[in-house]
């Protein structure tokens, strides 16, 4: 607790959904009529503010430092110190530049959890109204204690966890904590079960929560970081971000690139002490073979490739938050997605509307906006059927306290979702309610209530009073004694009313009863339940969060990438498997664990099982979304979560890929996660994991282009060194071949484009090293070519007589011409180079013949030959070297070849 600022002394109750009002109100030592002001000044200074934590972040300078922590970057700093020690002043600054690019990409990182918990603030309202001393008064929301009377009003923020004592008509939207688009009915009698899921606490109201509809009042019995909220923030900033596959993949890659340059460079060291090579000319060589053979062009490289799979993702709608991100969507093996706003648009729509004979009509278009038709499914209606649809859209928004209209040429709406959908579902059908109340004038309201189950009201119709009436169907159904049918009304067959009822159910609809009565109470009567009987049955309607256009498409995408995709949602588990069969994700019952099953499991051996073949995880609360990325990383797998709210944040911070929305996604969500899609949309996701996968690939390309060169100048001075031959190249030589092919092709190599088959395989091992066995094969391939080849024109330039400097320039000469044709044999891993059109990746070629053009351009300068010690050549010696050349890229095509015939 010492790393934050606020602190949190809790004897509070630890379920206060469990026990009554006024018990929770006693043993806060409170009163419905508040607390006093000096008690509540003395209860703040002991729970403190209600504000969310903030983390201690390390200074700038030591986040800094932190970047130099790595063993290429020791290296680096090692070779950059000698080229400073012989005086190589633009080695040592090239050198010290890429580590410093390195140190500044690096501090990006360490600001996520931070930020995170900063938005997470936001979701508390800066004022609150509670009484004090008796009298109602406006306080700051970071004032409030523990023992406060809180009231709410439709439209406000909930400040903090309270135990509710009065309700009336009270909504609460809790999307953010649970994931359900529904707003809940809140109570302020009900005594719950200690277990009681997060989102069945009627009693209570959360913070961060909005209040959709109606007022209420509570008690506080939990602020900052007691409340639900404030637990989500612990978990964001003390859970630990997982390392991105790409750095993990690097820093295996560079602590073995050490230890053996490491071990070359001694070696060689002794060799040539032992023949009497002066001290200051083996020093000036190992520098050179570290600078030479140590891929110092990598940082830079790997900083180029990220930004350019960054710059397209962002053209396709995926925004980076941290570079490294770039290649961990490519590198996942499973995303597990919020359903609502991520797969579903978050808005209740009428789908279905179904009669008791079974007659069925379509409701088309989706969403709050009204457009669309109400069509039947078996052909031409009758007039009589068109009768009976018009008629049960007139009782759906009789009995409705919804709005939906025309402002300054954009749709508005507001109210309860359900009431909502049914004004959309009317107007499609061209019933507004704008016209039918004026039509039928209101004479009395029956409000919805969780222990009503409905809603209706009271309407004048010429010289008529009806009832209408809507609400869950197992409660009209026992008020009714006739149904509706197209021929005229007939005796209730409850049978047949419960079939058309479970088969909308079992697709994942919510279903809603809609009934009417000619026979009104007596204006003598109170307008109450006990009145309201012998109804008749209209039909039912059919509602579901319908889901994006492009989800079925995105998911069988990411199958087809060899992705497993699971979604995971507080809803219940028939709506999510419904949905879930619509996306071709699961199939039945057995690929769905319930969040209760997750919290009864006996250890984490037994929730890892679960979670194992499961693609469904339906009634999950906050922390089991952790929980379920947590058992899915020890299962072996690299976690992308994809969410919008803050009941999000945990999991997308714990996961290796943080995805989020950025449209509806909260603040948390967006700072919390590497990766943000800009339109929401599911199918952004995948193109994501594609350009991921073209990163890392581009990666490892110019990766294969460094190692095998290196390894060939390795190879060459150690057979020159075993064979008592000089030299085969000076240190500024070396430098030199390293500024003028490896300096400019690496960079070049990063913007290779798509090959076309990044959506065709499955997403590589986690495990998997950067030096797979075909890395090693085609590496070891190459540079004993090159080495060899190198090494036997040179021995052979000194057999016939020439001097060691004109061996050295030839040399020189062919391992420029051998490193500018093999860049193009780097393009890909498994595609010959013969299949690649070079002008696809135009700064690749143009950038090599300025590579080849600048080392022309030394040899005829007068001043930089001498420094060099080259000279030109005849045409004849330069088609001789090119043909030398050329037998790197006959035995890469070898082993393309090898490898085909070895898959197969």
């Amino acid at each position: 607790m010492s790393r934050f600022e606020s602190n949190v002394n809790n004897p509070l109750p630890e379920f206060p959904h469990a026990v009554s009002g006024d018990d929770i109100v006693a043993h806060l030592r409170s009163t419905r009529q508040g607390i006093t002001t000096q008690e509540a000044q003395s209860r703040l200074e002991q729970y403190g503010t209600n504000s969310l934590p903030r983390a201690k972040p390390p200074s700038l300078w030591m986040i800094f430092l932190c970047q130099f922590v790595s063993p290429l970057i020791y290296v680096l700093v090692a070779a950059a110190i000698f080229a400073l020690v012989i005086e190589e002043w633009s080695d040592a600054g090239f050198i010290t530049g890429v580590l410093l690019i390195n140190a500044i990409i690096g501090t990006m990182q360490e600001f996520s959890a931070q930020r995170a918990a900063t938005a997470l603030q936001q979701l508390v309202s800066t004022q609150s109204r509670v009484l004090r001393d008796g009298d109602t008064c406006e306080i700051d929301a970071e004032q409030l204690v523990p023992g406060d009377i809180l009231l709410l009003e439709s439209g406000e923020k909930v400040p903090a966890d309270i135990r509710l004592l009065s309700s009336h008509d009270l909504e609460i939207d809790e999307s953010l904590l649970t994931g359900e688009s529904l707003a809940v009915l809140k109570k302020d009698d009900a005594v719950l079960d200690e277990d009681t899921f997060l989102g069945d606490r009627k009693n209570m109201v959360f913070a961060g929560t909005m209040v959709n509809r109606g007022r209420g009042s509570g008690v506080v019995v939990a602020t900052a970081l007691a409340t639900e909220l404030g637990a989500i923030a612990t978990e964001v900033i003390q859970g630990e971000a997982a390392k991105p596959p790409l750095l993990v993949r690097m820093e295996r890659f560079t602590r073995r690139i050490a230890i053996i340059v490491g071990i070359a460079v001694l070696l060689m060291a002794v060799i040539s002490l032992s023949r009497g090579v002066p001290f200051g000319e083996i020093f000036m060589l190992a520098v050179a073979l570290a600078v030479s053979v140590i891929p110092e062009g990598l940082p830079v490289a790997l900083t180029v490739a990220l930004a350019i799979g960054m710059r397209r993702m962002a053209k396709r709608n995926v925004i980076i938050r941290r570079l490294v991100a770039v290649e961990s969507l490519g590198s996942c093996t499973y995303i597990a997605t919020d359903k609502t706003g991520t797969l579903t648009v978050n808005q209740l729509t009428a789908r279905r509307i179904r009669f008791s004979d079974g007659q069925e009509w379509n409701i088309t278009g989706e969403g709050t906006r009204p457009f669309g038709d109400v069509i039947a499914s078996h052909g031409s209606p009758s007039e009589a059927e068109r009768a009976l649809v018009e008629r049960l859209c007139l009782a759906s928004i009789l009995t409705n306290d919804g709005f939906l209209g025309l402002h300054d040429g954009e749709w508005t709406q507001h109210g309860d979702a359900v009431d909502v959908s049914l004004l959309v579902m009317a107007h499609k059908a061209g019933i507004v309610k704008a016209q039918t109340v004026n039509t039928f004038p209101e004479l009395d309201t029956l409000p919805f209530e969780s222990e009503r189950l409905f809603s209706a009201s009271l309407n004048q119709a010429g010289g008529r009073r009806c009832v209408f009436v809507k609400g869950a169907f197992e409660k009209l159904l026992l008020m009714c004694d006739t149904m509706a049918l197209p021929a005229g009304d007939v005796a209730i067959d409850i049978q047949a009313l419960e079939r058309q009822a479970n088969e909308l159910a079992n697709q994942g609809y919510r279903v809603l009863a809609i009934a009417s009565s000619d026979n009104a109470p007596a204006e003598s009567d109170v307008f109450c339940e006990q009145h309201i009987q012998g109804l008749t049955m209209l039909g039912l309607v059919g509602m579901i969060d319908p889901l994006r256009p492009e989800a079925k498409q995105a998911v069988a995408r990411c199958r087809d990438a060899g992705i497993e995709v699971a979604m995971v949602t507080g809803d219940h588990p028939a709506t999510a498997l419904a949905i879930a069969r619509e996306l071709g994700m699961a199939d039945d019952e057995s690929h769905i664990v319930t969040g209760p099953q997750l919290r009864t499991a006996s250890d984490l051996d037994e929730i890892d099982q679960m979670t194992r073949h499961a693609h469904v995880f339906a009634r999950v609360e906050p922390s089991q979304k952790l929980d379920i990325v947590r058992s899915l990383q020890r299962n072996g797998h690299f976690v992308a979560v994809s969410g919008d709210g803050a009941n999000d944040a945990p999991a997308l911070r714990a996961a290796q890929v943080g995805v989020a929305m950025g449209k509806s996604g909260t603040d948390v969500a967006r700072e919390t996660a590497e990766l943000i899609i800009t339109d929401d949309n599911f199918n952004s996701i995948v193109s994501g994991v594609e350009e991921g996968r073209i990163s890392y690939a581009n990666v490892r390309k110019v990766i294969f282009l460094l190692i095998s060169t290196g390894a060939a100048e390795l190879v060459l001075f150690t057979l020159a060194l075993f064979t008592g031959l000089p030299l085969p190249l000076m240190a500024v030589q070396l430098l030199w071949l390293n500024l003028v092919t490896n300096g400019i092709q690496d960079v070049a190599l990063a913007f290779e484009p798509a090959e076309g088959n990044e959506l065709k395989h499955p997403p590589r091992s986690p495990k998997e090293s950067i030096f797979n066995r075909i890395m090693i094969e085609r590496v070891v391939s190459s540079a004993l070519v090159i080495g060899i080849v190198a090494f036997m024109l040179f021995k052979t330039l000194l057999d016939w007589g020439f001097t060691v400097d004109e061996a050295r320039n030839s040399t020189l000469l062919l391992m420029v011409l051998f490193e500018n044709v093999h860049v193009f044999n780097c393009r890909s891993e498994t595609l010959s180079l013969f299949r690649h059109n070079p002008l696809r990746n135009r700064i690749l070629l143009f950038g090599t013949l300025i590579a080849q053009l600048i080392h022309i351009g030394a040899m005829y300068t007068p001043w930089l030959k001498d420094v060099l010690g080259v000279q030109p050549v005849s045409l004849q010696h330069w088609l001789e070297l090119l043909l030398l050349a050329l037998t790197v890229t006959v035995v890469i095509e070898l082993h393309k070849l090898f490898l085909q015939w070895r898959e197969r």
